[in-house]
């Protein structure tokens, strides 16, 4: 786990009866609560700790880790705008993380810091981006699981926005739908143009609804195709918000498929940009020079490994070296180093990334911090 202790204590921590280890994850929305609240449940939190480890840990290591723990809470930023928190405390020990993730509360007590654990709290969000398209207009709905709401793009969302727009010698072409087809592609163009920015600010799965016609046209000058999940053929100009998001229902129902197909769509634009660090090597020193957005790695994946002279460069444990100091798992640290500089983590099914060395890490892009 990433721990770093001086040299000397190293012994001390793997010992493995000797120090709990608390790992709490909770809500932490100070902009979405009252202080007040928020403090309520910190105080909760702070008395469950002290009651666990009560159960199963002498007085003095009890009083030293609810010292620890309240020295961390009276420090607690109440400006930020994360969403989570993260504290990791033990008798040497005492780390706190403020998350741009959504979580579920979790509290772990064990011999060692449980960080992959606290990870797979995170609270599956079933976000998409749908794309209406009609011969007439486009709207673009950001679902989930139980809201639907329209997304207004910064473009003409109306075909007749454009018509002024056209030159006159196609303006006034006898073939009337041969016009009617130009004006569609400039009307789509833009409407692509768009979503370039709104993919920007929600980097979801992106589904897109429409006739074979229009659906086609689309397909035939869009930037975005290779983000599309699934293209769901149909005339739907006619249908509610409510009736769009009913179709939608199965089409969302694997959401653990539809999750990593768009996380792997995210991996190729990365590597298409040069923004994708592959295998251990790369991804922890990527991870180490803070340049990680979204690390994506196989669940069950674990790395023990000895650090080099150079604290960018590690290498696979050798087992025949019998050397006390190594790290344990390098994923582990890998995660805090990720989760520390603001980025977010994704476990995925075991050999969904056999290409990739079971590991990556999608860098920031420029303008993105």
């Amino acid at each position: 786990m990433p721990v770093k202790t001086a040299p000397q204590y190293n012994e001390i921590f793997d010992a493995p009866h000797y120090l709990p280890c608390v790992s709490l994850l909770m809500p932490f929305e100070p902009k979405m609560g009252l202080r007040k609240e928020l403090s309520h449940k910190l105080k909760l939190a702070h008395d469950r700790i002290e009651k666990e480890l009560e159960k199963n840990y002498p007085e003095d290591m009890v009083k030293l880790i609810i010292q620890k723990l309240a020295h961390l809470l009276s420090g607690i930023n109440y400006f930020t705008h994360k969403k989570s928190l993260a504290i990791f405390i033990s008798p040497l020990i005492e780390k706190i993380y403020y998350l741009d993730i959504a979580v579920e509360e979790k509290l772990i007590i064990d011999e060692s810091f449980e960080i992959r654990d606290l990870i797979y709290s995170k609270k599956e969000i079933h976000k998409y981006l749908l794309v209406v398209l009609s011969s007439k207009w486009t709207k673009v709905y950001l679902g989930n699981t139980s809201h639907f709401a329209r997304i207004t793009l910064q473009v003409p969302d109306n075909i007749n926005a454009y018509v002024n727009e056209m030159p006159e010698k196609v303006a006034n072409f006898s073939d009337e739908q041969k016009r009617k087809e130009i004006l569609l592609d400039k009307f789509l163009r833009h409407t692509d143009n768009a979503l370039t920015l709104l993919l920007q600010t929600y980097r979801l799965p992106l589904f897109v609804m429409g006739t074979v016609r229009t659906v086609g046209h689309f397909k035939s000058l869009s930037h975005h195709t290779a983000q599309v999940i699934e293209y769901i053929h149909g005339n739907f100009e006619e249908h509610s918000e409510a009736e769009l998001q009913k179709i939608m229902e199965p089409h969302v129902q694997n959401w653990k498929k539809i999750r990593q197909t768009e996380l792997l769509v995210q991996l190729e634009e990365a590597m298409n940009h040069k923004k994708l660090a592959v295998g251990m090597d790369q991804v922890w020193r990527s991870s180490c020079q803070k340049k990680g957005r979204l690390l994506i790695v196989e669940k069950n994946y674990v790395y023990p490994a000895q650090h080099s002279a150079n604290p960018e460069v590690i290498f696979a444990r050798n087992e025949d070296l019998k050397n006390a100091f190594y790290i344990k798992d390098a994923v582990d640290d890998i995660i805090e180093k990720v989760l520390s500089s603001g980025g977010d983590v994704e476990f995925v099914d075991e050999g969904l990334l056999k290409a990739y060395e079971k590991i990556v890490l999608i860098e920031y892009f420029a303008g993105e911090r």
